[in-house]
């Protein structure tokens, strides 16, 4: 199984960062690649339990993807599974994400851990969309 682990340290505190990668309102903020927004959500990675997003292109292209969160561990770390869902709304393969806080000096760093992606080509689909939403947050702290 392919695996992608991505960092980028940002000026802020571990606590702020990780209410950025937690709270449903700032989620909604940079969650999905440059160039989508999400019409439908449930994201709230401050809770356990189910959660969802749809993407939408400018096309008006949906892609929609759903998991669970397992564990939150503030201001540390939150993980979730991860699974695409097709054209009928049925749930593919699953992944799981883990993103991780820490201390950096001055700066948080933010770890992102997507593991069970299948193959490289799936790992590099999830590199383009994960550093292009990363994109999107390091825009907030500018």
């Amino acid at each position: 199984m392919a695996e992608l682990k991505l960092e980028r340290e940002f000026p802020t505190s571990t606590e702020n960062l990780f209410a950025w990668i937690s709270d449903g309102a700032k989620l909604l903020q940079w969650w999905g690649p440059e160039g989508m927004h999400v019409p439908e959500h449930d994201l709230d990675f401050s809770r356990l339990g189910p959660w969802y997003s749809v993407m939408e292109n400018a096309e008006g292209q949906k892609y929609k993807v759903s998991g669970q969160v397992t564990h939150i561990d503030p201001p540390n770390s939150v993980g979730f599974t991860w699974g695409w869902h097709d054209d009928q709304d049925q749930r593919g393969a699953e992944s799981h994400v883990t993103l991780t806080v820490e201390s950096a000096g001055d700066c948080a760093r933010l770890i992102l851990d997507h593991r069970d992606l299948g193959d490289d080509e799936i790992a590099a689909n999830h590199n383009t969309g994960w550093t292009s939403s990363l994109r999107k947050l390091e825009a907030q702290f500018q």
